[in-house]
């Protein structure tokens, strides 16, 4: 799946995303941050878990997030994490750190183009809510 992930625009699979992301989250017990780094076509550059936390909350720094796209050339990226407590739908804090990343990421010329919240088989894009 990766594999697939790479040879392609990564955003005009949003499926292959999703299961890579289920899969990747489903037996997680603490949550995590992941960002996906994209080339200028939204090709994945490199999948990373930037941040683990607790049970219930992980922080966020918004400066490591940009120095991790800067060191990897990213044009864009999208970010996800999940919600071990089974409860799929995205906290106020969530959308507040959206557009906190999505602003500091502005500065560089990074777009942010969705974040994810992960809870056992479901799978919320913020972009299909249009929370980005």
């Amino acid at each position: 799946m990766r594999e697939q992930m790479r040879n392609g625009p990564l955003m005009t699979s949003p499926q292959i995303l999703r299961d890579w992301l289920r899969l990747y989250c489903a037996k997680l017990e603490n949550e995590v941050f992941l960002v996906l780094y994209l080339d200028a076509q939204h090709r994945l550059i490199e999948a990373e878990e930037l941040f683990r936390g607790t049970l219930t909350q992980t922080s966020v720094y918004p400066r490591e997030v940009v120095k991790g796209a800067l060191a990897r050339n990213a044009a864009a990226l999208a970010v996800a994490h999940n919600h071990p407590s089974g409860e799929a739908e995205p906290s106020r804090a969530d959308e507040m750190l959206t557009q906190t990343l999505k602003s500091a990421l502005s500065l560089v010329d990074v777009r942010v183009i969705d974040h994810f919240v992960v809870a056992g088989d479901r799978v919320i894009s913020f972009a299909e809510r249009g929370l980005i």
